[in-house]
């Protein structure tokens, strides 16, 4: 399958609209998840299936990711992203797939620094239009600037992997053979077994291994599915958030 120009420009928006700030800011606890971005990106390229399918994959190596001080070990956007065009377009399993995105996602962090570093020289200007009282200034270099920054950024590189990638990708992968190819799969089967121990090693914390025993008493003895799970869990969450807010103020 060959992306056209018009798809590959919107994987990028895809992967654009996860790190901005639009969307009510809700862009980057949906779009930034590997298994949302895989979704949207098999709607543009038309099997939102598949999309999802390699888009959950892929999230499973994230399940423990965080972003602490400014750090980024990879970049969950840019795997699923960039990751499920390439698998899609390529036909590839979603085991390949999960492979072939790790490094996609390590890559993501170049961007993420560029990002950071440059806009550390908006808020310089910034202070400069503030010494002059220019608020049109301010916003500008504090919008702005920044905004224009992350769409070259972002929408140009994953443009380029989307519209010359999976060609690229195929070619390499006939050219190896089916040997090399199992062993990606193999790898790929590896990956989310990490996402999990990581998820499981915070899960396990004395503070919150009781929430997990909840949840698993759950589904064995009253048959709950994950939606209703979710839906506990979203419940039992607010309560112990509005009860510590409580307990601070008195």
């Amino acid at each position: 399958m060959q992306i056209s120009f018009l798809q590959a420009v919107l994987i990028g928006l895809v992967y654009y609209l996860g790190n901005g700030p639009w969307l009510a800011g809700v862009g980057y606890y949906t779009l930034y998840r590997p298994l949302v971005a895989g979704f949207l990106v098999g709607l543009i390229l038309g099997d939102p299936v598949q999309g999802t399918i390699v888009g959950a994959a892929i999230n499973l190596m994230y399940l423990g990711f965080i972003s602490a001080g400014g750090s980024l070990p990879a970049d969950p956007c840019l795997a699923g992203t960039v990751g499920a065009a390439i698998a899609i377009a390529s036909n590839l399993d979603p085991k390949v797939a999960v492979a072939l995105a790790a490094p996609i996602g390590l890559l993501g962090t170049l961007i993420w620094f560029v990002k950071m570093t440059v806009n550390a020289t908006f808020a310089h200007v910034a202070d400069r239009y503030a010494e002059e009282g220019n608020t049109r200034g301010i916003m500008l270099a504090n919008v702005v600037y920044p905004q224009i920054l992350l769409f070259v950024i972002s929408v140009i590189p994953v443009f380029l992997a989307s519209y010359y990638g999976a060609s690229s990708v195929q070619t390499v992968l006939d050219f190896l053979g089916g040997k090399v190819l199992h062993i990606l799969m193999v790898i790929g089967g590896m990956l989310p077994a990490l996402g999990i121990a990581i998820n499981m090693r915070a899960i396990t914390k004395r503070d919150t291994i009781m929430y997990y025993f909840l949840g698993f008493f759950l589904v064995m003895y009253l048959k709950l599915d994950v939606v209703a799970i979710a839906i506990f869990g979203a419940i039992i969450a607010y309560a112990v958030v509005i009860s510590s807010r409580k307990e601070r103020t008195t």
